[in-house]
């Protein structure tokens, strides 16, 4: 999964992002073709998003609870982080933004010491990861392994900014450096879970993760998100692949 630590970015940052984003708009980016016309297929999928995201936010509000304060007690701070990432390309080139939630997993002053660790990234392409980041805490380096620190966007899924299924959404400063290929994974809604979180993950290269994406948006239907969701469970069981 990405770090949470990249840099609090503004919603007004991405307005340097848009006219390159437009012009990819225009070409490969909106080329989904199993996307398209498939009302069915939509429908039921938000359907379901708002069904599974209300049952696993009435179900987990307490475990939630109690780890807000777990979190709170060791590292002072707000327990929920939120940053700034980015959706989808709509069909006139609009860039969609929106807050992305995820439960504390460093100290509060990751962000500021982002920048004195960015020798040390190893992963390629955009990312940023670092396998042993000492930003994360005690409790963070367990919710990440098993990827708990992202219930929160259960949330953002019923509010109708993510899908349960589909590619992660990027942050501002990871699109500026796509190429035309890349953005072609903005042309769907971005997911909680897809083929990248259930191959690897952080084993995984940019180029792997943009092939799966990419397989993904060909492949999609109510069947292959069902096993995308089933595998996830057991991927969050083991904790393979978390960075």
């Amino acid at each position: 999964m990405a770090v949470d630590g990249e840099g609090a970015l503004e919603a007004s940052d991405v307005a340097f992002l848009a006219p390159e984003l437009v012009v990819e708009a225009e070409g490969p980016v909106l080329a989904a073709p199993r996307e398209e016309g498939r009302l069915a297929y939509r429908f039921l999928k938000r359907a379901f998003d708002i069904a599974f995201s209300l049952c696993v936010i009435i179900v987990l509000l307490v475990p939630s609870l109690l780890l807000c304060l777990a979190i709170r007690i060791e590292s002072p701070g707000n327990p929920i982080y939120s940053q700034k990432r980015v959706g989808r390309i709509g069909k006139s080139g609009e860039v969609e933004m929106f807050d992305m939630y995820k439960f504390r997993s460093m100290h509060k002053d990751a962000d500021e010491r982002l920048a004195d660790l960015e020798d040390l990234n190893e992963a390629d392409g955009p990312l940023f990861k670092i396998k042993d980041d000492p930003r994360v805490t005690r409790i963070g380096r367990f919710i990440r392994r098993h990827s708990i620190d992202e219930l929160p966007q259960f949330l953002n899924c019923l509010l109708g900014q993510l899908s349960c299924v589909g590619p992660r959404p990027p942050l501002p400063s990871e699109v500026a450096q796509y190429d035309e290929r890349a953005t072609r994974r903005l042309s769907v809604k971005p997911g909680l879970t897809g083929y990248w979180q259930v191959s690897g993950r952080s084993d995984t290269t940019f180029d792997d993760m943009v092939d799966l994406d990419l397989k993904y948006i060909e492949e999609c239907d109510v069947a292959a998100d069902l096993k995308v969701i089933a595998r996830t469970v057991v991927v969050m069981f083991t904790g393979k692949g978390a960075c």
